[in-house]
């Protein structure tokens, strides 16, 4: 079964760090694209990070490029976001996801419905 758990939110303020992890289990995780998103207090699912399945390539919304960095450990099925300088607007719920396959093009892997399993979110809020 396949199964994303998620950890690592909370509260800090502006121009802090957190580091999010996610860890997959049930499939073979080193073969799949993976992402994250996020979803703002009455806002909609906002694409983040993404990172190609052996980790060669990561892309990044315009947003968070130079502050976020996603990565991954194919040796521990592990997912991370490390977020710096951290501003109110990143405050949002953060999931990870696992995409359909392992090969994405650039312009689809922003796509929610390229998407087949999500974590249950964390938390992140930014306030002084």
């Amino acid at each position: 079964q396949v199964q994303l758990v998620e950890s690592g939110g909370g509260l800090v303020q502006p121009g802090g760090s957190l580091r999010l992890s996610c860890a997959a289990f049930g499939f073979t995780f080193s073969a799949y694209y993976m992402s994250f998103f996020r979803q703002a207090p009455g806002k909609g699912l906002e694409w983040v990070a993404s990172i190609a399945s052996d980790g060669s390539s990561t892309f990044y919304t315009r947003s968070v490029k130079g502050r976020f960095t996603v990565s991954r450990d194919n040796a521990k099925n592990t997912l991370s976001l490390q977020m710096n300088s951290l501003q109110s607007d990143d405050t949002a719920v953060y999931y990870c996801a696992k995409a359909k396959t392992g090969i994405m093009l650039i312009s689809y892997v922003s796509r929610s419905d390229e998407y087949d399993a999500w974590g249950q979110g964390t938390q992140v809020t930014i306030s002084s």
